[in-house]
């Protein structure tokens, strides 16, 4: 059995106790007024006024010589032709009265009249902006623990649909990893929760997470009117509680049918989880697209992509199997699971190899197909972000592509432990910086930055994760007995 290590007790309760404490400066440093933020706009304005004025001094300052000599040479020209240019002007002077006299009242009511209205113009629309911006900042907070807590959440339904897959597989080489997906998939439960919880708050207008829900938008939107059959929030909350109920339904029999498999006298458990586990997928296929196209693409709810629910499964899935990879090896350092072996460690590289290149060839197909195709309503979604979010963007692609090609291409180093630890933070970082790419970007715009909110929502959600997940590790045997192919497991070798 194993035994939660009180060094990562306390750590998970450090990382949980600094995370809300993070969280709530992240809420009460956000602004609440607007005119705190007409102040904060001010303020960048008067930088932004300040670093032009600074460059332009400098461009006096080179031009002043240049001025000197050419005024010097005009003098004896302009002495000149002064008694022409004199009577010249004169001449236009008197012209230029008689023209001024005979404008019209009207004209000139019409100029004053343009003027109100250009004014009224630029002043609506500084509102509206300064509006957006209030609720940019708001959002904030509300978007860094929105996307840590759905990061998490889904990682527990990666490894959960990793085991699945190993059920229906009858995979020889995985039982005797079945209790470290178990153990994984645990938080399922916890993170459900807190996400329902989220989407609540969301739907109740406490944020602007998802603009779909305003009622002034949904009654000039065109878009989103015609969207509004499926986009309402009935039947947006109540599709999240089927599809949460169902997940952790199937979480929590299966692992039932698990460890009663451990005490049985035959295969009957065994051949329960097999049919659970194949419902369970079929269920899982059509419940995951939807599920991406509700929590994340709908932030966006002028975009869409066909091929978004498939994105978004490949970025948690290999983090599921990432995370299975990294409990494995820290267990194994810490003398426990002796039957898993180096062929172990090697095929959850694999997959962890396999799994990031199936999500760039997702990545790649989505991005050239809009990129060409350059249709103004879908090719914006990019251009948001890459010209706001330029860094974790790319970024993204280098940590989730690059790293696992350099780091596990080579059969060598899928057996290495610092090698596959090293390659699972990058992929792990990755793929939370991919998650933030997709929600933060329609929900805070151009107002984002990696700051206290962001590391106290990954914090506190890492923080519970661990002592979710450790804890459950230590309430039944880390090899399952009774598996019709624990034998196989035990002696699997590549």
């Amino acid at each position: 059995m194993y035994t939660f290590s009180s060094k990562l007790k306390t750590f998970s309760y450090i990382l949980m106790l600094v995370g809300v404490l993070g969280i709530g400066y992240g809420f009460f440093a956000a602004p609440k007024t607007i005119q705190e933020v007409e102040a904060i706009l001010k303020e960048e304005e008067s930088h932004h006024e300040g670093g032009h004025e600074a460059a332009a001094e400098h461009h006096d300052a080179k031009a002043e010589s240049h001025h000197a000599t050419t005024n010097h040479e005009e003098v004896a020209t302009n002495t000149i032709d002064s008694t022409a240019v004199h009577a010249e002007a004169v001449s236009s002077v008197k012209d230029t009265i008689t023209e001024t006299t005979s404008i019209n009242h009207e004209e000139h009511t019409s100029t004053i009249a343009g003027v109100n209205y250009d004014e009224a113009n630029e002043h609506l629309e500084h509102k509206e902006h300064v509006e957006h911006v209030f609720h940019q900042l708001q959002n904030k907070p509300w978007a860094a623990l929105y996307v840590a807590c759905i990061f998490f959440m889904l990682i527990a339904m990666g490894a959960l649909a990793f085991y699945a897959i190993q059920q229906v597989a009858q995979a020889g080489w995985s039982p005797v990893l079945f209790r470290v997906m178990q153990g994984i998939t645990s938080y399922l439960l916890p993170g459900s929760i807190i996400f329902f919880l989220l989407l609540l708050v969301s739907g109740f207008h406490f944020n602007h997470l998802f603009i779909w829900m305003d009622e002034k938008i949904r009654a000039t939107d065109e878009i989103i009117k015609g969207k509004s059959g499926y986009l309402n929030f009935p039947f947006w909350i109540i599709r999240a509680l089927l599809f949460l109920t169902v997940w952790n339904l199937y979480r929590y029999y299966s692992r039932k049918n698990c460890l009663a498999q451990d005490e049985s006298n035959d295969n009957s458990f065994y051949k329960k989880n097999f049919k659970l586990s194949a419902a369970f997928l079929v269920f899982f296929i059509v419940s995951e697209s939807i599920m991406a196209w509700d929590w994340i693409m709908s932030v966006d709810p002028h975009w869409f992509s066909t091929l978004f629910g498939w994105y978004v499964f490949a970025s948690f899935f290999v983090s599921g199997i990432t995370t299975i990879q990294m409990v494995t090896i820290y267990l194994k350092s810490k003398g426990y699971l002796e039957n898993v072996n180096s062929s172990h460690i090697h095929d959850l590289s694999k997959f962890m190899f396999g799994i990031s290149v199936f999500w760039t060839y997702l990545w790649f197909s989505q991005f050239m197909l809009i990129w060409y195709a350059n249709i103004p309503e879908e090719v914006t979604y990019f251009v948001t972000r890459i010209n706001d979010y330029g860094i974790t963007f790319w970024g993204a692609v280098v940590m989730n592509f690059i790293f696992p090609i350099l780091l596990l291409i080579n059969t060598d180093f899928k057996r290495i432990y610092w090698i596959i630890v090293m390659a699972g933070i990058v992929i792990l970082i990755g793929h939370y910086v991919d998650f933030f790419n997709m929600i933060m970007p329609a929900t805070v715009g151009d107002r984002w930055f990696i700051g206290i909110p962001e590391i106290s929502s990954l914090a506190f959600f890492l923080g519970l994760f661990i002592f979710v997940v450790f804890s459950a590790l230590t309430k039944a045997p880390l090899v399952p007995k009774r598996n019709p192919f624990i034998e196989e497991s035990k002696h699997f070798h590549y």
